[in-house]
């Protein structure tokens, strides 16, 4: 038996177990975001939960990951561009998180995803998506650790 369906060129038809592995993903990512937006109207206090910062209080700097909640509350907030400037890579990990969960939804409700996605998974092993998002937080980790280094904290 087949693990899935040709349509057409372009699109690929799911089982009921991917379906529901699509929706999963979704409400994950869902779930993430309603935690940002509670937290960018103060009904949530994300400070509690991720403070204080280790890396922070004990040597001075900024740990891998410094500004991703402040990335994701300005995101929520509609400004994308700085959201880039605070924090290129937590900038970039959300966009592909909104590109992932626009994505799953639409595997989830119409039981289809892209055969270029098939493709791309095929052709490029998880070993390597997994060292490009390692090079992207450390790239990210590099430009605010310079700028701490330049304002002197």
């Amino acid at each position: 038996m087949k693990k899935y369906q040709f349509i057409n060129k372009n699109l690929i038809r799911v089982k009921s177990r991917g379906r529901l592995i699509a929706f999963a993903i979704f409400a994950c990512i869902v779930g993430f975001w309603l935690i940002a937006f509670l937290g960018s109207k103060g009904i949530l206090d994300l400070a509690i939960l991720l403070n204080p910062c280790g890396m922070k209080q004990r040597y001075g700097l900024p740990c891998p990951t410094c500004g991703f909640t402040t990335v994701a509350i300005v995101f929520i907030q509609g400004r994308i561009l700085q959201a880039f400037y605070i924090q290129p890579a937590g900038a970039i990990l959300y966009t592909v998180s909104i590109i992932s969960g626009f994505l799953a939804l639409f595997t989830a409700v119409f039981g289809v995803y892209f055969r270029f996605l098939d493709r791309f998974f095929r052709q490029v092993h998880v070993k390597y998506i997994i060292l490009a998002l390692v090079v992207i937080v450390v790239a990210g980790w590099a430009v605010t650790l310079s700028r701490a280094l330049a304002a002197g904290r």
